[in-house]
Parts: C-alpha cells; structure tokens; sequence
C-alpha cells in the first residue's frame, strides 16, 4: 500500500502514542502522585466495576480514584484522581462518552470517558455519595447519597436539576427504568419510586426487613429487583406497576450488588458470602452459583454482547465467568489493590518495604522502583504490625488471628508461629540486638510479651495494661519497653527488660494511647492520643516528666516515628494527614496530603531521607524527606 507523508506521520504518532502508553503502564506506582510523595505502593480497595458500552474497557472505583485497565490486557490505562475520599460508585453514559464516579467527598465527578480529562464536579449533596445512574437517554444524572436524598443533574451543563426527598435513611442505590422514566432508589427497608421527570414519588415498596443494599431494572423495564442486607434476601417486583412478584433466597450473607444482562435473560448478584449467583430473569428461577472468590464480591456486571460477567472482590481479584455455562474463564489479580494498611515496615537496606493488611497478609514492596515483589500468606486474620529485625533477614508480624509469625526475608518462608495471646495482636517491635521480639495483645489479653526470637519461645508476659496494648517500642540501648493503655484515661508503662518489673507509670493523658515512640538517643518518648483528641505528649524519659504537649491532629494520632538523626518525628491520623514536626521543639514543620483515609502507620527510611505512611484506603505513600529539612 502506498503511504502518504501525511498517513505516516499519523501512523508513528499512533505508535508512538502506544509505546508511550505501555511505559505509563509500567510505572503506575508514580501516576497522579500528590505533593511531595516518589512512589505509591498498592491501588486502593475495589468497590465497583463496570464495563464500557464498547466492551473495551474496564473502570474500577477505588478507595483512592477511578483505574482505567484495558479488558483484553488488563494493563492499565489510567487513574484519574481528584476525589479527595473513596470513589463508591462508577457509570459510563449510554454512548461510552462520559464517566460518572461517586465518592464520599459528598461529590460526583464527570470525565471524558476516552482522554480521562476531568470534565466537571458536581457538588450539592452534604454526606457520602453511594450511587449514581444515568437516564436511558444520557442527558440526566442520578445520584444517591447518605444525606437521604437524590438529585438529579443535567448531564451536558452540569446544573442541579431537583432533589427527590422521602427516605429517611441513607439512599444506597439508585436505577432508572429505561422504558418508563421512572427512578427506583434504595435505602433502610423501603425502594421508592419517583417520577423521573417530575421528581413525584409514585410507590413505596416495602417487603424488605433490613437495609436495601441495591436496585436494578431489567433492560426492558419490566422487571426490577432489589437485595438486601442482613436478610440476604432478593425481592422481585413488576417494573411498571411496583407490584411484588417473588422473594429469591439463597445467599448467606448481604447481597453487595445486581447486575442485569444487556439482553434481559439473566440478571447476577453478588454476595458478602463470596459467591455470585445467576438467576433466570423471566422466571427468576436460579440457574448456578459461582463459586471461586474468597472474600466479599462487592460488584458484577456483564459484558455488552451479555457473554460475559466481570465480578470484582475485596480478595483482589476481578474474575471473568462464562454467563451460559458458569464456567470460570480467568482470573486477573489487579495487583496492587489490596485492603486497609495496617502497618509498615523499612528493611534495614531500605531496598525492601513491609506492609501488613486487613487482607490477611504481609506484602513486600521495591522501594526505588513500587514494584510487588512478594506476599506472604498464612495468617487468617487481619495482619495489625510488622516489624523488621535489626540485621534484616527476618521479619515479625501480628494479627489478630491471636499469633506472631516470624519469616525468612530472603526465601519468603514462615519460621515460626508464636502462640500466647488470647486476643488480637495488635503490635510486634524487635530489641535492638534483635534477639527479644516485644508483643502487645488486645481486649480480652490486654498483655505485653517478650519473646526468645531463635527459639520462639515465650520468655515473660507483662499484664499492667488494663486495655488493649496498641502500640509497643524498645528503647535504644535496649533496656526499657513503652506499652500505652488503650482505653480511657491514657496511662504510658516503662517496663525494666532485666527484671521484668515496672520502671515508671506516667499519667498525664486525658484519652487513650495509640501510638508511642523514643527518640534516637532515648531521653525523650513520644505518645499520641485516640478519641479524637490529636494530640502528642513529649516525656523524658529519666524522670517521667512532660515536657511538651502538642495539638497536632483534629483527630487520633494513630503513629509516630522518630527520624534517626531526632531532628523529626512524623504522625499519622485518622484526618488522612501526616505531618513532620520538629523533633527537639516539637515545631510544626510540614504536612502531607494524599491519602483518602485513615493513616494507620508512619516509618522512616533507616537513612532518614524518605517517610512512608500506610492508609485505610489500602496505599502506603513513600514521601521525599530530604527537600522538608
């Protein structure tokens, strides 16, 4: 074929536009960073996911944006940030132009469902934004929010059109039925029917006896089906008239989400009991369980030509099934996205990084480049700490499955498994010459135990907390261990290593200890406080004085780290922020946005020049300390 200058040029920016595309894939733990952060390490939790019209796409709400991934692939395409909370819901418009994410910013947010470009912000509601639907014809919005209402938007202008009031309780999800413009919406117990045009509520439907988790009409509008929560039921009603048809049953936990097929024969829905299930739309009689997930599916839609059904779960996968025969055609680990980060962990070269999660494992990170290197598996409970020993060559984590287990860094292998806690472990800290490892236990245990690290044995157990020990640290020389009560009136115990006694009993707190931390030389202890009280203590450690009192955070302070040079320490809150403060005067100094959610734990490089902080909203950010000094 005969080219022109003009079709080559296009051609190589084709390519290159490809070539570009799949070096932005391969570096997606750097895309969209906030200020200040190198790398981000993990995607966030998977809330929903829905197909484009076109079937070439994949969107994924997430607790930290809107990933795009490519279906064919799976690679990723983009992630689109601006929400400043987690992104509950996603919709493509009718004709795959525009992208429609929730979020519990109270905002819905409009993109260009092709450049990604972000196109308008909606803002109106004043709580969580569950759910949003467009109208058969794409001109309208529909959004559902915990602040009991829905409103309705136009599409082109971004203008509030009205607001539908009636629930009394959050409204969870919301559909439009596209033959009859009526709008069905859920919340505690009820699905309302309005008048899609006029705003009028025409029918409140009430067979359900617990909260709605979600609506959906079939594609014709004759069917519309509703699934609840702790009743784990499925009510079938005629979509014109409102009448109830059935009650599905056969899920054994809350059904999370109901997906329709485009052709109107089957309809999916997806349980916290980790299934989904088909169901015959005509004579709503199920046809098979889909059995393979093994946590909550929290989202199942299916493919344009109805062949195929997607399902996303918080396991971290998203599963590809064959619709007529239920056969499971592949798996894809969308790697990266995982739950809550518990805990985080430098290795001593600052080659590795540790996180622990609500998922159940430990998770291995390159530092220099994001990249997963490992995950470590065992534990049946969410994993609350981690901890590197000194020399680096093994590493402790606590869950609250009652154990401690001790790992080989190098071959990824369980050592040994810990056994003494008769609750949650909440917290693990190795002694500085890495031969005791410290544990501290929850409500029902309320216990510090210090363990023989080459034998795993239990060497004592120190019982003068009378809550749960959320945090635990050695001093530097390795003589002293800080354990804070968890519960009430924060009291801080210094225990003697030698004699196993109580040193010092400091009182000074007015709310529960969450967090302490020596610094480097070991004169001074830092605590921070629970029950929204934000602030920092600074003791001394010779005499158990306070030195300094420190209103840092509106919220817990649920980490502190010292830098190792003490010229800093870093906190971590449940108001998403980390902030540097000085760590002789204890002068603010810097503070850190990006994450989305609670940020449970905060670590220092051992080489002082990168902070990292794990996040509820299941990212750790590495954080660039050496332009904060």
């Amino acid at each position: 074929m005969k080219t022109t200058p003009l079709s080559t040029f296009f051609t190589l920016l084709f390519l290159s536009m490809l070539l570009t595309l799949n070096s932005f894939a391969q570096d997606y733990a750097k895309w969209q960073l906030p200020e200040g952060a190198k790398v981000r390490l993990g995607k966030g939790k998977i809330n929903e996911t829905q197909y484009s019209p076109d079937g070439t796409r994949l969107a994924v709400a997430s607790s930290i944006g809107v990933w795009l991934y490519d279906v064919a692939t799976f690679r990723e395409l983009a992630l689109l940030t601006g929400h400043t909370d987690v992104v509950w819901s996603l919709a493509f418009s009718p004709d795959g132009k525009t992208l429609a994410s929730a979020s519990r910013d109270e905002t819905i947010r409009l993109w260009d469902a092709i450049t990604g470009k972000h196109k308008k912000t909606l803002k109106g509601h004043t709580n969580d934004v569950k759910c949003v639907a467009f109208s058969p014809d794409g001109k309208t919005l529909a959004s559902a929010s915990s602040d009991k209402t829905i409103r309705l938007w136009n599409v082109a202008t971004g203008e509030h059109k009205k607001t539908l009031k009636g629930h009394t309780s959050e409204v969870k999800s919301v559909s439009f039925n596209p033959s009859y413009w009526t709008l069905a919406s859920a919340s505690f117990k009820e699905v309302h029917l309005w008048d899609a045009t006029t705003g009028e509520q025409k029918k409140i439907l009430t067979e359900h006896t617990d909260s709605v988790n979600c609506v959906a009409f079939s594609p014709d509008g004759t069917k519309l089906v509703s699934a609840g929560g702790t009743d784990y039921s499925i009510h079938l009603w005629d979509g014109r008239t409102g009448t109830h048809l059935r009650t599905l049953t056969g899920h054994t936990s809350a059904v999370r989400n109901i997906s329709f097929s485009p052709d109107g024969q089957t309809f999916a829905s997806a349980g916290a009991d980790k299934t989904i299930r088909l169901w015959n739309s005509i004579t709503a009689e199920h046809i098979q369980t889909l059995i393979g997930h093994t946590d909550n599916v929290r989202s199942v839609c299916f493919s344009p030509d109805s062949q195929t059904l997607a399902s996303g779960s918080w396991d971290n996968t998203l599963r590809l099934w064959d619709v007529a025969t239920g056969q499971h055609l592949k798996t894809k680990t969308l790697t990266g996205h995982t739950p809550s980060v518990n805990s985080v962990s430098f290795s001593p070269d600052e080659q590795t990084l540790a996180s622990g999660g609500w998922d159940h494992t430990i998770r291995l990170w390159n530092v220099n480049t994001g990249e997963h290197k490992q995950t470590l598996t065992g534990h049946t409970a969410p994993v609350n700490g981690v901890c590197f020993s000194p020399d680096g060559t093994k590493l402790a984590s606590a869950s609250s499955d009652k154990t401690i287990r001790l790992w080989d860094i190098n071959t990824g292998q369980h050592l040994k498994t810990l056994i003494n806690h008769v609750d949650d472990v909440l917290s693990v800290a190795f002694s500085p010459d890495g031969k005791t490892l410290a544990s501290g236990g929850g409500w029902e245990d309320c216990t510090l135990v210090l363990w023989d690290v080459d034998t795993g044995q239990f060497k004592e157990g120190f019982s003068g907390n009378v809550r749960q020990v959320y945090n635990v640290c050695f001093s530097p020389d390795g003589k002293t261990i800080a354990s804070g009560k968890g519960y009430g009136n924060g009291i801080l115990y210094l225990w003697d290593i030698d004699t196993g006694r109580g040193k010092k009993i400091v009182t000074g707190h007015r709310n529960s200890i969450l967090s302490v931390a020596f610094s480097p030389d070991g004169k001074t202890l830092a605590s921070g406080t629970g029950n929204a009280d934000g602030t920092i203590h600074l003791w001394d450690t010779s005499t158990g004085r306070l030195k300094q009192t420190i209103k840092r955070h509106p919220d817990n302070v649920n980490s502190l780290c010292f830098s190792p040079d003490g010229n800093m320490f870093a906190s971590g809150s449940d108001d998403r922020m980390v902030r540097l403060s000085d760590g002789i005067t204890g002068e603010y100094k810097k503070t850190f946005t990006g994450h989305t959610s609670s940020v449970y734990s905060v670590c220092f490089s051992p080489d002082g020049t990168t902070l990292a902080s794990g996040s509820w909203d299941g990212t750790v950010l590495l954080w660039d300390i050496k332009t904060q000094e």
